[in-house]
């Protein structure tokens, strides 16, 4: 059990406007990759909804049974949050992008402390096809929450 310290903002690389189900997410991860549990928390699908795919609770730590396989080195300290979409470029939805800010807030709102930092700062991809801190500032997230 660790603090949590981040929330990491990813999408599914995936053509827009192609659905993506949690058991799309459970093979690629689980059977395809050959993880032990798949890579986020929570998944915004192109019409806005919000799928919940680890439960965790509201407490600031990441107990083992909330880990998500999103970002090596992170995993311990973070959530994550992916959104349906992002192949070649930021393909959020109106919807998508109104649920991604509404959920931000919420966290910052219930982890005061946590820094929103996008998967493409922590690795070397290219996911979430947008750059985290610009769009936190777009939003009116204030710097303290927009890490690294």
């Amino acid at each position: 059990m660790s603090k949590i310290k981040y929330l990491v903002i990813h999408c599914t690389a995936t053509p827009f406007n192609m659905k993506v189900s949690r058991e799309d997410i459970e093979r690629w991860h689980l059977k395809e990759r050959g993880w032990s549990r798949v890579g986020y928390n929570d998944m915004i699908h192109i019409d806005g909804s919000l799928e919940n795919l680890i439960p965790f609770n509201q407490d600031d730590n990441v107990d083992l049974w909330e880990v998500a396989n999103g970002a090596r080195g992170f995993n311990g300290v973070s959530r994550h949050l992916v959104y349906v979409g992002g192949l070649l470029c930021d393909s959020r939805s109106y919807k998508q992008a109104d649920t991604m800010e509404t959920y931000c807030k919420f966290t910052i709102l219930r982890h005061p402390h946590i820094k929103i930092i996008g998967h493409n700062q922590v690795s070397e991809k290219s996911c979430p096809s947008f750059y985290v801190p610009l769009w936190c500032k777009s939003i009116g997230i204030q710097e303290k929450n927009i890490g690294l």
